[in-house]
């Protein structure tokens, strides 16, 4: 069962599309097995994605609409470089794309801007609050107090139909003042259809020492950029039918830490990797466009409860902090039989701690979250869960050129119900790489995987952490493809 240390590390390598589909916003999985390759090596790489995610509008939509492919296709490159540069010291650089998301709603749901239609409030609640104002006039009517001042006009000579109706103008002025506004605020609704597109980039920077043949243990830094758009549009989103926020690309800093073994003998090898979370303070900008119809129209926001100190607040301007998740990889593989490795990795990702809330997104949600009970406001994005993934599979050498691998994969999602911005829960998969080598120092690998999405119930921010939801996505699939190239030298 013995396999040279070369066969092994072309084994490790038959697979680039690890991790190209996978919970929250998780994308290429942060391995670091091209650090933990022989001699010195350098591969790069590139992944692509091809989803398939449709649904249908329900649980508090009014209607029942199809909900068209709203995921779109995308691409991630990743490169290594890593140096012996002694007996007992290593270094590497590795670069990928680790967390991103990219998807667009269209057609005709609840996710699509429908000018003249869409309403700031669901028509029950734009009912309710008339009900609220005719029924706080009439009282108000059949008053002591709306009996002396019609009494005081009539004594000043009007009749007293006249003076009725003065005293109804007067008390029905917040009514109408909040109608007027209403209807403002409806005409300003935004306009498109909602998309997000999230992109983050890591330059990790890995020092290893090996003590002896069988162990490495390794850590380093982490630079990481993170940038992104997102629109949320349709009566989904009620008064955000029309918010945009553009993430200016910024950097952080974090780190990582593990430790490797092997027993080369039975192709043994076996990883423990811990990557830091990494904050990220950000300038968003921020645009609501009912926002100057909110303004021109106090009574708008007066009448749905909003005190003057929340008006305020949301005017503010102030910075947005994303902090993205710590994770552990752990990686096995071993000998089996001659010329063959079984391989497994194990992933966790803590999304249960991970949220988004733009600045001005927060302020107004904490302005308006009463109507929805969350007083405290409400974030854009939030999970629930945490993740765990895991990709089990065999890799075998043919000949001196030829080496392939199948594998499948697992992953559990971060939670059911999910962000509208990416409604799939987890996923099940099957792989095939296949390597070929001309020479002994050069490979090109390339690699083939299909996913069964999980169904997925998909609420709001104002919705989250609760049971309610405003569609459901079932039945998805995705196949990715991957290409990669390497070179020891």
């Amino acid at each position: 069962m013995k396999l040279k240390t070369l066969t092994l590390a072309l084994l490790a390598t038959t697979i680039p599309t690890t991790g190209v589909f996978a919970a929250a916003l998780d994308r290429s999985g942060q391995s670091i097995s091209a650090f933990l390759q022989p001699d010195n090596y350098f591969e790069a790489g590139i992944s692509i994605l091809d989803p398939t995610v449709e649904g249908q509008e329900a649980g508090t939509s009014p209607t029942r609409r199809d909900i068209s492919d709203m995921g779109d296709d995308y691409y991630f490159p990743s490169a290594a470089v890593k140096l012996q540069v002694t007996d007992k010291f290593s270094f590497g650089l590795l670069y990928d794309q680790p967390f991103g998301a990219d998807a667009a709603y269209k057609g005709n749901n609840a996710f699509v801007s429908n000018p003249g239609v869409d309403t700031i409030l669901p028509k029950t609640q734009l009912d309710a609050l008339a009900a609220a104002g005719v029924a706080k006039v009439t009282a108000y009517m059949q008053s002591d107090a709306a009996k002396q001042a019609i009494g005081g006009l009539m004594q000043q000579g009007l009749s007293q139909q006249a003076a009725t109706q003065a005293v109804l103008a007067k008390a029905s002025e917040p009514l109408v003042a909040l109608s007027k506004g209403l209807a403002d605020a409806n005409a300003n609704l935004g306009s498109g259809s909602t998309a997000v597109e999230v992109d983050t980039q890591n330059l990790s920077m890995i020092f290893g020492f090996q003590p002896t043949k069988n162990f490495n243990l390794y850590g380093g830094g982490v630079y990481q950029t993170i940038k992104g758009n997102v629109s949320l549009r349709g009566t989904a989103y009620s008064l955000y039918n029309g918010y945009d926020a553009k993430i200016k690309e910024t950097g952080g800093v974090g780190w990582l830490a593990g430790a490797a073994f092997q027993l080369p003998e039975i192709a043994l090898k076996a990883s423990v990797t811990y990557r830091s979370e990494i904050d990220h303070d950000v300038d968003a900008v921020e645009n609501l466009t009912v926002e100057k119809a909110l303004d021109a129209n106090p009574a708008v926001l007066g009448g749905l409860g909003v005190t003057p100190a929340q008006i305020a607040a949301m005017k503010s301007t102030g910075e947005t902090k994303i902090t993205t998740p710590q994770s552990v990889n752990v990686d096995f593989q071993t000998g089996i039989m001659a010329n063959t490795v079984a391989f497994a990795n194990l992933r966790w990702v803590n999304w249960k701690d991970f949220s988004i809330q733009p600045y001005k997104f927060g302020k107004v949600s904490e302005a308006i979250g009463g109507l929805v009970g969350r007083p405290n406001g409400f974030n854009l994005v939030e999970y629930s869960d945490d993740q765990y993934s895991v990709t089990a599979g065999v890799g075998r050498k043919v000949n001196d050129h030829w080496a392939g691998n199948v594998s499948v994969g697992w992953d559990s999602g971060a939670g059911n119900p999910v962000s509208t911005l990416g409604p799939t829960e987890g996923y099940w998969n099957v792989g095939l790489g296949v390597q070929y080598s001309p020479t002994p120092a050069t490979f090109i690998s390339g690699g083939v995987k299909y996913f069964w999405l999980g169904d997925a119930k998909a609420q709001t921010g104002a919705q989250a952490g609760g049971s309610d939801y405003v569609a459901e996505f079932k039945d998805n699939n995705a196949l990715a493809y991957g290409l990669k190239l390497g070179y020891r030298f």
